[in-house]
C-alpha cells in the first residue's frame, strides 16, 4: 500500500513539473524611445522541439506573471517573437520568463494569409493590408505585351481602406506598386536592364514560395524571383535569384506595418554589377493616381521634402498624400536598416514638376545612387526595410520612434 502511493505521489511530481518547468528568464533593456516594437530572444540554447508542452511567455511585474502572446520561429536560428504595442520610453527595462506548460498558449487574432489563383492576401479582421501578385500580370490589350511582369505587392492598403500603390500607369508601364526595379546592370561587360521592361533586355518573375507563415505576432511568406537575362548566348539565363521575405507585423487594425526583406545571390561565373545610377534598388513605390504635386508631401529623416529630398540620404522617408478616408489623408513611412549598403540610404524621389509638370508621386531607396556595386558569384547580398501604412497624418518624432524599433535592438540579458 506504502508502495502504491509513493508511485502515485512520484507521478503526480512529475507531472507538475512537466506542466510548468521554466526555461529561460531574460531581461530586455531599450536606450531609445521607441514605437510598435517587435522584439525576439534566441532560443538555441534551449530543447524548443519538444512534444510535451507549449512554449508560454510571462512578462514579470512585481513579481506576478502575466502571459503574453508569443511566436516561435525556427530555422537555422530559432527565436521566440512578441510585441511592444504602442510607445516604450528610453531606459525602460522588462523582465520575461519563458516556460513549457501543458496548457494551450495565449493567442490574439492575427494576421490572415490566404491565397488564390494570382495573389497571395495578408489581412487583419478580413481587412486587406497587402497583396502580393504572383501570377504574370498583363498589360492592357493595345500596349505591348513586353510590359507582362508577375512578383511584386499590389494592392497596399491604408487601415481605412484606400488603395496607395498603383501597376501600368499609362506614363510607365512598367511601374508594379512596390517592387525592386534594378535598371543598369552589366553583364560580362553587356547591358542588361531588369526594369526597364521595353527594352526587351531582360524581366523578373516569379519562381514559387518557399514559405507562408501565419502567426499571433506575424504572418507573412518567403518568394523565390529570378531576375532573367534575355541576351544571353543560347537560352535565356538567371542572372541573380532573389528570395524575398514580406513579413506583417500584428499590431491591431489601426496602422499596419510590414517588412520588405530582399535578398541576392548571382549564380554568373563572373558576377554581376549594378551600375551608378538614379534608379535601381531594394525597394521602389509607385503611389495612387491621387497623389499630384498639391495634396503629396514628403518629409525625412534629415528634414528634406520634395523640393530637396531626390538625390539625398535618409534613415527614414514619410509620404504621404489626399485620401477618402475619415481622417482625409493617408502615408507610408519607409525605413531604411543600417545594415543597408550605403545607409543612411540616397533616395529617388519624383520632384514637383515630374510627369510633365503634374507632380505624381514615384520613392525608391536606391542604394547604388551614388556608387556602383559588384554582385560576386556565390555570395548573398541582403537589403531591410520596414514600411508603416497609416491613416492621418505623422510626425518626424514618430517616424523616429518606428526607426529605432527597426533598427536597433534591444539589450537582451539572461537571468539565473
Amino acid at each position: 500500500m506504502q508502495t502504491r502511493y509513493f508511485l502515485l505521489l512520484s507521478v503526480l511530481f512529475i507531472s507538475l513539473q512537466v506542466s510548468s518547468q521554466e526555461l529561460l528568464r531574460f531581461s530586455v533593456q531599450f536606450a531609445e524611445k521607441r514605437m510598435n516594437t517587435p522584439v525576439s530572444v534566441p532560443l538555441d540554447a534551449i530543447n524548443y522541439n519538444t512534444d510535451q508542452g507549449n512554449l508560454i511567455l510571462y512578462e514579470i511585474q512585481n513579481g506576478k506573471e502575466t502571459e503574453i502572446p508569443c511566436q516561435l520561429e525556427t530555422g537555422y536560428s530559432a527565436r521566440l517573437w512578441f510585441l511592444l504595442n504602442g510607445e516604450t520610453n528610453a531606459g525602460t527595462k522588462k523582465e520575461f520568463v519563458v516556460k513549457l506548460e501543458e496548457k494551450p498558449a495565449l493567442t490574439v487574432a492575427g494576421v490572415t494569409l490566404k491565397k488564390d489563383y494570382r495573389d497571395v492576401s495578408l489581412l487583419k479582421d478580413e481587412k486587406p493590408i497587402l497583396n502580393y501578385r504572383f501570377a504574370i500580370t498583363y498589360p492592357p490589350d493595345d500596349v505591348d505585351p513586353v510590359f507582362k511582369r508577375s512578383g511584386f505587392v499590389h494592392p497596399v492598403w491604408s487601415p481605412g481602406g484606400e488603395v496607395l500603390s498603383r501597376i501600368q500607369p499609362p506614363d510607365h508601364y512598367h511601374h508594379y506598386g512596390i517592387w525592386g526595379p534594378w535598371t543598369k546592370t552589366s553583364i560580362d561587360g553587356r547591358a542588361v536592364d531588369f526594369w526597364n521592361l521595353a527594352s526587351g533586355e531582360g524581366t523578373v518573375k516569379f519562381a514559387g514560395f518557399l514559405s507562408q507563415t501565419e502567426g499571433t505576432i506575424f504572418s507573412g511568406f518567403q518568394a523565390l524571383q529570378q531576375h532573367i537575362d534575355f541576351g544571353a548566348k543560347g537560352e535565356d539565363q538567371v542572372a541573380m535569384n532573389e528570395i524575398l521575405d514580406v513579413r506583417t507585423w500584428n499590431l491591431g487594425d489601426h496602422v499596419y506595418m510590414f517588412d520588405y526583406t530582399t535578398s541576392l545571390n548571382c549564380p554568373l561565373e563572373n558576377g554581376i554589377l549594378l551600375e551608378a545610377y538614379r534608379y535601381g534598388g531594394g525597394i521602389g513605390f509607385r503611389a495612387t493616381e491621387k497623389w499630384h504635386k498639391d495634396n503629396c508631401t514628403v518629409l525625412t529623416s534629415d528634414n528634406k521634402t520634395r523640393a530637396d529630398a531626390d538625390g539625398s540620404f535618409a534613415r527614414w522617408c514619410i509620404v504621404e498624400g489626399e485620401s477618402d478616408t475619415e481622417e482625409g489623408r493617408s502615408g507610408l513611412l519607409f525605413l531604411s536598416h543600417p545594415s543597408n549598403r550605403m545607409h543612411p540610404e540616397p533616395m529617388r524621389v519624383w520632384p514637383l514638376d515630374a510627369n510633365g509638370g503634374r507632380g505624381d508621386m514615384y520613392f525608391e531607396f536606391v542604394p547604388i545612387r551614388h556608387e556602383e556595386w559588384m554582385l560576386e558569384p556565390q555570395k548573398e547580398y541582403t537589403l531591410k526595410y520596414r514600411v508603416i501604412v497609416f491613416d492621418g497624418k505623422m510626425n518626424a518624432e514618430t517616424a523616429e520612434m518606428y526607426w529605432q524599433s527597426f533598427a536597433n535592438n534591444p539589450q537582451i540579458e539572461m537571468l539565473k
